[in-house]
Parts: C-alpha cells; structure tokens; sequence
C-alpha cells in the first residue's frame, strides 16, 4: 500500500457491531472488578443497553446501502450496509434483548440455570454444593460476543469475513451449552457434540471458500457472482465450493442431514440458551445463506438448485415426522425448528422473489419460539424442568394463564389463523408460487400438516387430560421472565392479526447490495 493511499470507514454504518463487541469487552471488565453481589444487575443492564443502542443504531442507518469501508474511494465489500444486512441486524438485537431477559432469571431455580463455577467435575461434591450459588454471569458478556458474530455475519460481503463471523457466533454457544446447572453431564455432552460438528462445519467452510477462491480469483461475494458467467476456470472448482459452503451454512440453519446437533443440544443446554440459539442464531445462518445465494451464486442457481431443492424436501418432511414421535418437549420444539428451516430454505431457493417474506418468517418464529422455550422453563418438577410431555396432561386445570398463552404459541408453530405462524407461511408460499417453486409449496404445505399434530397433540394434554396427583408446578416468573413470555406472545397475536406494517418494511428492505 503506498502512503497516500487512505482508508475511510463509516463508523456510523457500524455502529451497531461497535456497539454490541465493545459492551461485551465492559462486560469482561465489570467480571474483574464489580462485586459479585452486584454483577448480574450491571451484567443485564449493559447487555440490555447495548443491545438497545445497537438497535436505535440500525434505525439510524436506514436509508443507507453501500460497503462500510474504501480504500482511495474504492469500495471494500468485507462489510456492507443493505436492507436485508440493516432488518436482519435489528431483528437479532430486538430478539437478543428479549434473550437476555430470560438468562438472567433467577426466581424459576435458586441462582438460575446456570452453574456458578465451570471447571467444578460434574456431579462431584463441591458441584452438589455449588447448586445452591448463583449462577455465573460471564453468560452476559459471552452472549454480547456471540451477538457481535451474528450481526457480522450477515453483513458480511466476502466470505472471510463471513468466516470469522462464524466463528465469533459459535465459540461463545459452545461454551454456553455446557453451563447447565442441573443434568450437568448432558449439557456437557450436548456442549462437546454442538463443538465436534461445528468444527467439522467450520473445515467444509474454509475448504469451500478455497475453491470458490481458485474459480473465481476473489472471495469477494459479488466476484464470485460475476465469475460464475464469466470465469475460464473449470466448474469443477465451482461445484465443489458451492457444496462446501452450503454444508458449513445448512449446519448452522439445523437442515437435513446436518441436523444432527440440535435434537441433543436444544435438550441438553440451559433452556434460555436454547431459546437463544433457536431465535437469533436462526436469523444469523438464514440472513447469511440469503445472502450468499442471492449475491454471490445467483448466476449459477443452475448449479446448485437441485440439490438445494432436495435438502429442503428433506429437512421438512424429516423435521415434521420426526416431531410427531417425540415424548418431550424440547426435542418436539427441536424438531419443530428443523422443520421451520425447510420452509426457510424455500426462500432461500426462490432467491429475490421472496427475500422479504423470509425475513418477515424469521422475526415472526423468532418471537414465538423463544417465548415458547420461556413457558417451558417455568413448568417445573422440583429443581428440573417438566420436560415429558406426560407431565403437562391437565395444565389447563392447574395453571390456566399459563396454558392459554403455551396453547396460543402451539397454535402459532402449527400456523393456524391469527397467529403470526400463519401469517408468516401463508407470504412466504406465495412468495414462492410467484418464483415457480410449486412443488416445494406442495411439500411445505403436507410438511405443516402433518407437524400440526404433535403441537395440537400438546393443546389436548394441556386441556383436556386429567393434571396427575404429583403435577408439576408453574414457578412466578420474575419481571424479566414475565417480559420474555409477554413480548412472545403480543407479537405472535400482533403479527397474526395486523402483520401490514412489518411486512411493508420487509418489502423495502428487500434489496441486496450488488443484485
């Protein structure tokens, strides 16, 4: 680089990333030096003040579209602001937000659901003895750092950069996965598959980047894009790439047969991590195949539709039939997600047709599944949740409030009327007609009917089953959990009875940059 040349940076086009990674830096400090008596109150209100000031961030940039750094007045395409980049960023702090609340609760189980030490050997004596401190709240600046990666992630513009931000997105899950309080050896083990897999991911990535590299000269995603027409390099190059890629991308999405992970590490981690990584770590992998297929391998949806097409038929009719056989009810919400991930992926498929309803599917099941995953972090044996769905026979008789609002969310993941679950399937199907994707609407269609049933199967048991003698008991949630639950189930109903305004935002914030 010679010494006149000059890089310039629109700060202000990142903010949002500035924001969040610099609170989770604060948050490490405030580990080393608050009190501990003090660090959950500060931890929570700075996650939740960043999260915010990242959001009114992401509002402030939003006319903007154009790459956050050039050098001599030549775009630099490592990080670009677009509509999609700017919704989906915000999406991920309002959910994240909504995520923090429910990791701080400490009224469900004394000091919370996470342990108060880490390296104490599961089940040991000091581990018995350590249940009864609060719980550890390096879990705040962790998430903050986790966050910071989703948001990079889909404003990435070349895919080192969306590298990176996968891994910033996934070291801190890894280590949250593994902080349950209770049943610490599932978590533990939940922890080191979710690692394993996603290290495997992680290698499929970067060979597939290389060769995207050899075929097109750049990582560029809009020079991969244009080498696609216009490259001398065999295809071969090409191929593998693109199936490299999309192996370590469908991981993170949970897709069929990369969907391994979730059943164990949706059961096995602290309850409000996995309504983390249900909610804002679904936006992320989504925001970021939105953008690799629709900006960098466009030109070659030849190639790839295929198979692509063959994974979503899989990834639907998979996740419904195996949420219909399921006895507890955070594999069921966990299969439940592998299924929403093929309705996803239909979006990703019908490429800019129905990028905007994608998104709109996104911010709908993000809100309903994290308050879903809240109810059930309330419903409770003693200390352990009541995960067998036998437990929650008669609910309605026993708790009714909390049965209402778990029966309107079930409703919702079935996609029935009014409720944004039938909102956000019935725009993104069509969506999907208009980009002549019939036989995949065909297929998510019998795929919804079919996982109606383990969710209606769960409102019978709530309402019309005898509660047995020794029913578990609902636990009052404490403000912040009320929040989470309230948040959940307003914009459910919202969403499904008045959804215009959210969908009129999408539709502007439709376009990518360099498409």
């Amino acid at each position: 680089m010679s010494e006149s040349s000059a890089v310039t940076i629109d700060w202000a086009g990142l903010a949002p990333l500035v924001i969040v990674f610099a609170a989770a830096f604060v948050g490490l400090l405030a580990e080393a030096t608050v009190p501990k008596a003090r660090r959950l109150p500060v931890q929570v209100a700075l996650a939740v003040a960043a999260l915010a000031a990242a959001f009114v961030a992401v509002v402030m940039n939003a006319d903007k579209s154009g790459t956050v750094f050039s050098l001599d007045g030549v775009a630099i395409g490592s990080v670009v602001i677009d509509g999609p980049g700017l919704f989906l960023q915000g999406t991920i702090a309002i959910l994240s937000i909504v995520a923090v609340l429910l990791l701080a609760e400490r009224r469900t189980v004394r000091g919370g659901d996470f342990v108060a030490e880490a390296a104490v050997v599961a089940d040991s004596a000091a581990d018995v003895e350590q249940r009864r401190e609060d719980g550890a709240t390096e879990i705040f600046p962790l998430t903050l750092f986790a966050v910071t990666g989703m948001m990079m992630f889909v404003t990435s513009g070349d895919l080192l950069t969306m590298f990176v931000a996968l891994e910033m997105l996934s070291l801190p899950l890894y280590l949250l996965c593994g902080l349950a309080k209770r049943r610490r050896l599932i978590s533990q083990e939940a922890a080191l598959k979710y690692f394993l897999l996603g290290a495997f991911a992680s290698a499929f990535y970067v060979y597939g980047m290389a060769m995207l590299y050899g075929f097109a000269g750049t990582v560029d995603l809009a020079g991969i894009n244009a080498a696609g027409v216009g490259s001398g390099q065999p295809r071969m190059f090409l191929y593998i790439g693109v199936a490299m890629i999309a192996v370590a991308l469908l991981f993170k999405a949970a897709a069929v047969p990369f969907h391994m992970w979730t059943p164990d590490v949706y059961t096995g981690a602290p309850t409000p991590v996995t309504a983390l990584m249900a909610a804002c770590v679904k936006v992320a992998a989504f925001g970021g195949l939105l953008r690799v297929f629709n900006v960098g391998l466009s030109s070659s949806a030849w190639d790839w539709h295929l198979i692509l097409t063959v994974i979503a038929v899989a990834t639907m009719i998979g996740g419904a039939i195996f949420a219909v056989t399921q006895r507890n009810i955070k594999r069921l919400l966990a299969y439940s997600s592998i299924a929403n991930a093929g309705y996803l992926l239909i979006g990703v498929i019908a490429l800019g047709d129905a990028v905007g309803q994608t998104m709109f599917y996104l911010a709908a099941y993000g809100f309903t599944v994290i308050a879903a995953f809240a109810v059930v972090s309330l419903v409770r044996d003693g200390d352990e949740e009541a995960t067998h769905l036998a437990r929650w026979a008669g609910l309605g008789k026993k708790s009714p409030g909390t049965a209402v609002v778990f029966t309107i969310l079930m409703l919702a993941l079935a996609g029935l009327p009014f409720t944004s679950g039938f909102t956000a399937k019935f725009s993104l199907f069509a969506a999907a007609l208009q980009a002549d994707e019939l036989g995949l609407v065909i297929v998510g269609v019998v795929s919804s009917a079919i996982l109606a049933f383990p969710y209606l199967r769960v409102v019978v048991l709530l309402w019309l089953n005898e509660p047995a003698p020794d029913a578990p008991t609902v636990n009052l949630p404490s403000p912040m959990a009320g929040t989470v639950v309230a948040a959940g189930v307003a914009a459910t109903l919202v969403l499904g009875v008045a959804p215009g305004f959210l969908l009129d935002i999408v539709d502007q914030a439709s376009i990518f940059l360099n498409t």
